[in-house]
């Protein structure tokens, strides 16, 4: 099922992912369990919810045999995520109410909230959520301090203290340093556990030192059972948004509600090439000012939507239709626009997108970013 507010995150509950949650059970059952281990998964994979029904297991007071029992103190704490050895580490920054030096705690109502009502919980959405506009979070050294601090302490009702960081790639390095510390030299009946999507900003020792579990994106069959409980639609609409999704939770439930976001990052990626394969620099410059007023998370996201959307036509382009993961309205456009694409200018305007996402993600000028993608692409669109 897809979980809503307030409920106990039980394995059963974790959509998809079979063989998964069997061997975290086992490593509770075993007396196995690795002090830091990395949840890696891609978006939408569901990689927070699984490390939420483990934390709930881990510290359950009456354990079935393949999940928690959901009634004790212990899971009615985690039903709400105030458990006291249960703590989190997240993104943030500054906002109009924290103006300096911000830390997870000062933002754990909020994700208290948010993470209840939906534990696929994206990084645009934390983001969304907390009002973050042009800014994007970090993971700072008073955060790692505020660690440190934290893990100090006796455990108050569980054998274990359980330290969850979410997107640890956020971490800033002299942070990270830090935490390598810890993982170093571990306090007793401490357990780290990360929920990152990508591991390219990772200090290499802080990975030599993680047990890591790889999540791979959810099984078509289990997102159309998700979706089917969630939404009154017809099943061959459900079903194909299952299949479109490609393992991403966020992005199947998008392609059933046709979200605002959705539509915008499609709508501006069809007048960029456009405008690229005209060369028309007045309606470029016009472009550059409006999707460099959206905010920094709203841009990746269209740079992203944008890989995506490379990628379906160079496969529509090479004829591997079964590959192809595209919608109604993005396969009418991409029939005739994969034909632009090719072994000659596909990669190189892979490229250029995951630049400019890069450039974007290190808070370089806007402006300046998409005008060069916009250049670059002019350039790119016409090769045959």
């Amino acid at each position: 099922m897809i979980p809503v507010s307030d409920i106990n995150m039980l394995f059963k509950e974790v959509i998809g992912h079979k063989e998964i949650k069997e061997k975290l059970i086992r490593t509770v059952k075993d007396n196995r369990i690795s002090h830091a281990q990395l949840f890696l998964g891609p978006e939408g994979s569901g990689n927070l919810a699984l490390v939420l029904a483990y934390a709930q297991y881990i510290s359950c007071l009456d354990r079935k045999e393949n999940d928690s029992c959901g009634k004790c103190l212990s899971c009615m704490k985690y039903s709400k995520l105030i458990h006291p050895d249960l703590h989190f580490v997240f993104p943030v920054t500054t906002t109009k109410e924290i103006t300096k030096d911000p830390v997870s705690d000062d933002f754990i109502n909020e994700w208290r909230m948010v993470v209840t009502e939906n534990p696929y919980l994206t990084l645009f959405e934390w983001y969304e959520s907390i009002g973050v506009e042009n800014k994007q979070g970090i993971i700072s050294v008073k955060e790692s301090n505020e660690i440190i601090r934290k893990l100090s302490l006796k455990t108050f009702e569980s054998e274990y203290k359980i330290m969850v960081i979410w997107m640890p790639e956020r971490m800033h390095p002299p942070a990270a340093n830090k935490l390598l510390k810890i993982l170093e030299e571990p306090y007793r009946n401490t357990v780290f556990l990360l929920i990152s999507e990508s591991t390219e900003h990772f200090l290499p020792t802080i990975l030599s030192r993680t047990q890591i579990l790889k999540v791979p994106g959810i099984d078509e069959e289990s997102l159309y059972l998700a979706l089917k409980e969630k939404y009154d639609h017809p099943d061959e609409e459900l079903r194909k948004a299952s299949r479109l999704a490609d393992g991403n939770l966020a992005r199947a439930i998008e392609y059933v509600e046709r979200s605002e976001e959705t539509k915008n990052n499609f709508d501006r990626f069809v007048s960029l090439m456009r405008l690229a394969y005209s060369k028309n620099m007045q309606g470029i410059f016009s472009w550059v000012e409006e999707v460099s007023a959206i905010g920094r998370e709203k841009q990746k996201n269209f740079l992203l939507n944008g890989l995506r959307l490379i990628r379906g036509n160079y496969l529509l382009n090479m004829n591997n239709r079964d590959l192809v993961r595209l919608s109604d309205d993005e396969m009418e456009f991409s029939e005739k626009f994969s034909t632009f694409l090719n072994h000659h200018n596909a990669a190189e305007i892979t490229e250029e997108l995951n630049k400019a996402c890069l450039h974007i993600e290190a808070n370089a000028y806007p402006r300046i970013v998409f005008l060069d993608l916009a250049l670059k692409l002019m350039k790119q669109i016409r090769k045959n």
